[in-house]
């Protein structure tokens, strides 16, 4: 099925009735399942499942056609299948994975990625040009700080790091760099708290800067940044896109001119993802909005266990009603739905006794991931922030006894006796 460009779903998934547009909306179930499939030709049956297309090269009959294809700049989704010609530049099935894409975020483009990394860097570099401002979150993944801090090194950026979550402090620090671009995730890494993406797309406005957001936390399933005013969305589809912990990649989505340089620099540094791996992001992408369901259902119920927990020092997820971002994500996110990332304190443990914790563990997964169908736990001092000093970590709320939970699919009941046994092995 071929979706039109006013075949969008609202962001809770509701369908929205455009005049222009044919025939009834699809919503974003509809869009996950059947996004970026394509009508059988007259007299030619089509496989059910789009196969796998591992050419390295495309043959083309004329050589005008290849002149054409060689000349291929990027832009809108979907890719005219006659711009194939060699697999760096792109193929049929990143194509379909980033036309599934454009029409989940309601893009006008999607550009695939071998990496989420790779992904913010095109879009940064397409956003931001050589020794321009940018400000971004305090509240960012570490790695994305590292990217930053390399950029103006190698590039002469000037980077600015303002508390998100402060409107005042976050509108004084762009007022006084003037930035090219202000980059933010919404809900942040690994305390789940959320940032008022309204107000951040107002305050950029106001100093007619890009917004760039890493949507990989809540997925256009809970949220589609795009409407809400973000200039563009990277997503490391190696997370909650894919869902099943085997592909490492990334997506950019956004205006046909933002995906434009986003294509160029990818078709350059060759980040692109194989073949294999783009079909195996869009086959996990069919399902993301049943997983997304359970595992917000499931995250919810293991957050309110660890509250009561007397172990347990504090628990930051935005589900909880007397979390600080409840009323926001109430507002923001998906009717229901609050993600299914869980981070919380253990009272009096260094670093020893967090690793006997996690070792004690017996179904959750430690693994430096999020997103998967299992349920991963973290220890973001040793791993994602790792990098950053012992001052950073803790002007951010970063101890030593923080774990983050990435809630799965499993039966609930169980991921909580197995904290149970876990606790009660301290």
């Amino acid at each position: 099925m071929n979706f039109g460009a006013n075949d969008r779903p609202d962001p809770q998934g509701r369908r929205r009735t455009d005049p222009r547009a044919r025939g009834a909306q699809p919503g974003m179930d509809t869009l996950l399942v059947h996004g970026g499939l394509k009508p059988p030709r007259p007299g030619e049956p089509m496989p059910a499942v789009t196969p796998i297309v591992p050419a390295v090269g495309f043959v083309h009959l004329h050589m005008d056609d290849a002149d054409r294809a060689l000349g291929y700049e990027g832009g809108v989704t979907p890719v005219d299948p006659e711009s194939f010609v060699y697999s760096r530049y792109g193929g049929p099935n990143q194509a379909e994975l980033e036309e599934t894409a454009a029409l989940l975020e309601g893009a006008e483009g999607a550009v695939s990625f071998s990496s989420g990394m790779a992904a913010l860097h095109a879009g940064l570099l397409a956003l931001v040009p050589p020794g321009g401002s940018v400000v971004a979150a305090e509240q960012l993944y570490g790695v994305t700080r590292t990217l930053l801090e390399l950029l103006a090194a190698k590039m002469g950026l000037k980077v600015t790091y303002a508390d998100f979550l402060d409107g005042e402090r976050l509108r004084a620090a762009v007022a006084a760099a003037r930035p090219a671009c202000i980059v933010c995730e919404v809900l942040t890494n690994p305390l789940a708290r959320l940032v008022d993406l309204d107000m951040a797309a107002a305050i950029a406005r106001e100093a007619r800067a890009a917004l760039l957001v890493d949507n990989t936390f809540l997925t256009p399933f809970l949220l589609r940044p795009l409407e809400r005013g973000a200039s563009m969305v990277v997503h490391s589809s190696t997370k909650f896109l894919n869902g099943h912990g085997d592909v490492l990649g990334g997506i950019a989505v956004g205006s046909a001119e933002a995906m434009r340089l986003a294509y160029q620099y990818r078709r350059i540094l060759g980040a692109v993802p194989s073949s294999f791996d783009a079909w195996l992001t869009l086959r996990g992408m069919r399902t993301l909005g049943v997983r997304m369901l359970r595992a917000c259902a499931n995250a919810l119920q293991v957050a309110s266990w660890l509250a009561q927990q007397g172990r347990v020092a504090r628990v930051y997820y935005p589900g909880l009603p007397d979390d600080s971002g409840y009323v926001l994500a109430r507002s923001l996110l998906r009717p229901g739905c609050f993600g299914s990332i869980v981070g919380f304190e253990i009272r009096g443990l260094d670093r020893a006794g967090i690793f006997y914790f996690v070792e004690r563990l017996r179904l959750i997964r430690a693994v430096t991931s999020l997103g998967d169908v299992c349920t991963l736990i973290m220890h973001p001092a040793s791993s994602s922030h790792r990098a950053l000093t012992l001052e950073q970590r803790e002007a951010q709320g970063i101890s030593e006894g923080l774990l983050r939970l990435s809630v799965g699919i499993e039966d609930p009941a169980d991921l909580i006796e197995d904290l149970a046994q876990a606790l009660e092995a301290l």
